[in-house]
């Protein structure tokens, strides 16, 4: 029996080694009038060995959170929805301005500037990770 214990509390400590190379951090959100879609943003770190997709995220603060991707060709801007993105292993992905965001539509209710929303980014794997993000002004943008 205590063989079958080790066992089992080895994979466990293995599970919270791999949830634990993942960080999310710098996350943020426009606060704009209720009419209006918002967008996010914040950088997401792969301290592990192997890559990860990262397939969504939820927040309760809106109705809907889709990844959206901006490109600028040929004096052009576009936007348009991806369903993953890969954060390579060792490396950082950036939800920035001008580029991979998250497009928050239908908002519960206003958000106050300097408030916080709780943001849960959602893996290929299953795995989930939890951030809270700090509401800030539609002109934090340039920032």
């Amino acid at each position: 029996m205590k063989k079958i214990a080790i066992f089992a509390g080895a994979l466990a400590c293995a599970s919270i080694a791999q949830a634990a190379t993942l960080d999310a951090r710098d996350c943020w959100v426009r606060a704009m009038p209720p009419n209006l879609p918002s967008s996010g943003y914040f950088t997401l770190a792969n301290n592990g060995d192997k890559p990860v997709t990262l397939s969504g995220a939820q927040t309760p603060a809106f109705g809907m959170a889709m990844m959206h991707k901006s490109d600028t060709k040929n004096g052009t801007a576009t936007m348009s929805p991806v369903d993953s993105v890969d954060v390579p292993a060792h490396g950082t992905l950036s939800f920035a301005p001008k580029g991979y965001h998250l497009m928050l539509e239908h908002p519960g209710k206003p958000l106050a500037v300097g408030s916080t929303i709780p943001l849960t980014l959602s893996f290929a794997d299953k795995t989930t990770l939890n951030v809270n993000c700090t509401v800030k002004s539609p002109a934090a943008m340039g920032h």
